[in-house]
């Protein structure tokens, strides 16, 4: 969970006034574990919050940490594992990874954190611009800056997710931000708890939508929001939605489900239960497959394997993710280099 950036800010906002650094990425060559514009914070006490590696860089990473914490100078450290004969950082994806780590001050208004958390708390996506400062410069007046969608100085159409932008000041690095995903699970029963148990292990948002008594009790979902009003007393929630999964497992309220969704621009939507079903509850709701702005599944999700509901979850979700991140359906050696 502490991978998203949500996350991140919410684990060092009350913890704030103590020493903290922040580790980025700032560059990558061949393959890594993450990408250029992850982040990993350092508490003064030793631990961490995040994940830039699959658990390689880590331990060196806290000790240039304490170190730049201590000098409260900016630091970059390389690490290098095209060359297999040198094991000393044991790189798994066997790349060469760039790391800046920047002490978080109030000299340097914690380089912007707290407005990055503001934003992100109200879902507003948008930039974080980082310049690339040499090692040794002094953190202090180190300057960070978070952008809205609609205030970026810079051509945001030139990047797709993170990357190198060159400003006129010099080497900066984008950071796209985005609130966390929000999936509405509408449908309380016994098989939606393992797709919302999933989705927040991704570290997204989740809302069960069901107004029926036995279903969507608290207790069957710890991490979720609970909505008991009616679809009509809660648009504006639907329409927060990135993505949904429809499974009350009635065709009435799967119709109503379907009715109220189709007026908004979510990315994704499934629909539990086979071809034939789909038709009937998409006709009762005089809607079509063709009547979504997204990225339609029914029958739901990808052709796993399995019949239990956890099965099934990861089935949904699994393509689910795919949409939202705007994956290709390939295989990884086609992808990984």
């Amino acid at each position: 969970m502490v991978q998203q950036i949500e996350d991140l800010l919410e684990h060092w906002l009350p913890l704030a006034d103590d020493a903290w650094v922040l580790a980025v990425i700032t560059h990558i060559q061949g393959s890594s574990y993450r990408k250029p514009g992850a982040m990993m914070l350092f508490h003064e006490f030793g631990q961490g919050a995040g994940i830039l590696s699959g658990g390689c860089l880590e331990a060196d990473l806290r000790r240039h940490a304490q170190n730049a914490m201590q000098s409260q100078q900016i630091a970059c450290v390389t690490y290098d594992a095209t060359d297999e004969s040198d094991a000393s950082y044991r790189l798994g994806c066997g790349g060469k990874v760039d790391i800046m780590l920047i002490p978080l001050l109030k000299e340097n208004h914690d380089i912007g954190l707290v407005e990055v958390a503001k934003a992100l708390r109200k879902r507003q996506s948008g930039f974080y611009q980082l310049p690339l400062a040499p090692a040794g410069s002094d953190a202090r007046s180190y300057s960070a800056q978070f952008y809205s969608v609609d205030n970026a100085p810079f051509p945001t159409a030139d990047f797709a997710k993170s990357g190198i932008f060159s400003a006129t000041e010099g080497d900066t690095l984008i950071i796209p931000l985005r609130p966390r995903f929000h999936l509405g699970i509408f449908g309380g029963g016994i098989d939606a708890q393992p797709v919302a148990a999933i989705a927040h292990s991704l570290g997204w948002q989740v809302s069960v939508f069901d107004t029926r008594t036995a279903y969507a009790r608290t207790a069957d979902f710890p991490h979720a929001h609970i909505v008991k009003q009616s679809l009509d007393e809660v648009e504006g929630l639907i329409a927060q939605l990135d993505c949904a999964v429809v499974m009350h497992h009635n065709l009435n309220l799967d119709a109503a489900a379907l009715k109220a969704i189709q007026a908004y621009d979510l990315k994704y939507v499934a629909l539990l239960g086979p071809a034939h079903r789909r038709d009937k509850v998409l006709a009762m709701a005089d809607l079509s497959t063709e009547s979504f702005s997204g990225y339609f599944s029914a029958p739901a999700g990808l052709a796993l394997g399995g019949e239990l509901p956890c099965a099934v979850a990861l089935s949904i979700l699994a393509q689910c993710h795919g949409v939202l991140h705007g994956a290709p359906c390939s295989t990884l050696d086609g992808i990984m280099p």
